[in-house]
């Protein structure tokens, strides 16, 4: 996830059990650029602990190629992934990440040069589809005869950002017909959750971004399928690790920008917490005095942080319907 899948957050999730790989935020590829160093810190403070893949966004393969060499070259990486599935509209509109899904032959292309330039894993993240889930027996026959190791499914399409149920059916689909992993993502907030899109698909491996933000102990907790939930103190020490982790590692002009940039956390971790009143408080703070005041305010408490967040039909949305699809199916 872009900003937020960063080394700081690594780390916190670390402590807590963290994944069994990560994946870092894209490097933006195009003619001029080189990949970004804060991206590749982020690669070398983690890859002797945990292996990471480094995500690529963009459209041309020759400039693909150059950047892959240049990643695998300058950190250790375990592995290139390319991302067909950012439905950012900056982004489609530059014909990169979701657009990718109406150009097949682009893909291909981008697909066997790739698989003749890069030494370790070669994935892709997708949707399934741009405008429809119609188009995923397309993009299908398309992924069957690529040369890659593995494909990670966001389950909804590029139109449905964020804002609808994931289709766990057409991701057991690809788990049916493709030669490789098919790792699943999309509403994966919970311990059920997690068991429900595993039960549905069938997939080799789940991929978690908003849910591990807000819970750094889901990891673990689906590991060993644990249901204690922490207290909302030690989601208290959560951000205020983050915090001084991000400011030890980033270079802010300013307080107010440092501030700013945990906003992007917290507006998962503390989503519909006390009616959301916490939210709306921290997203009006200027001040890093103000920001860990607010939190210390609402959460130096011993009362158990929730299970899953709130349906806000924007950052979370549909996970319920996962869940009831796994009872239905039983």
């Amino acid at each position: 996830m872009q900003d937020v899948s960063v080394l700081p957050l690594w780390r916190c999730l670390e402590r807590r059990g963290g994944p069994d790989l990560y994946v870092t935020e894209y490097f933006r590829v195009h003619r001029d650029s080189v990949p970004e160093k804060t991206i590749l810190n982020s690669i070398h403070g983690m890859s002797d602990r945990k292996p990471v893949i480094a995500q690529m966004i963009g459209n041309d393969p020759e400039h693909l190629v150059r950047t892959a060499k240049q990643i695998e070259a300058e950190s250790g990486c375990v592995g290139i992934d390319v991302n067909l599935g950012c439905p950012a509209p900056k982004v489609c509109g530059k014909q990169a990440g979701g657009a990718l899904l109406r150009y097949r032959d682009l893909i291909r292309r981008i697909a066997y040069d790739l698989r003749n330039a890069v030494k370790g894993s070669l994935t892709l993240k997708t949707r399934i589809g741009f405008e429809s889930a119609e188009e995923f027996d397309a993009l299908l026959d398309l992924f069957r005869e690529l040369p890659i190791d593995g494909l990670a499914i966001h389950g909804r399409t590029v139109r449905e950002k964020y804002q609808s149920p994931v289709h766990p059916d057409c991701i057991a689909q690809a788990v049916r017909e493709l030669p490789y992993s098919v790792t699943a993502n999309g509403n994966i907030v919970s311990v059920a959750t997690a068991r429900a899109m595993q039960e549905q698909t069938g997939a080799a491996g789940l991929m978690i971004g908003r849910g591990g933000i807000r819970n750094p102990w889901l990891f673990e907790q689906i590991r060993t399928n644990s249901k204690v939930m922490p207290r909302l103190r030690e989601v208290a020490e959560y951000i205020s690790e983050l915090t001084e982790e991000m400011q030890s590692e980033g270079d802010f002009p300013s307080e107010a920008a440092l501030v700013n940039r945990m906003k992007k956390f917290t507006n998962y971790i503390t989503l519909g917490l006390f009616g959301n009143e916490l939210n709306a408080k921290l997203r009006r703070a200027t001040s890093l005095f103000e920001f860990q005041s607010i939190c210390r305010e609402y959460l130096e408490s011993d009362e158990e942080f929730p299970e899953e967040p709130i349906d806000d039909g924007k950052l979370f949305c549909g996970f319920k319907e996962l869940k009831n699809l796994s009872v239905s199916s039983a």
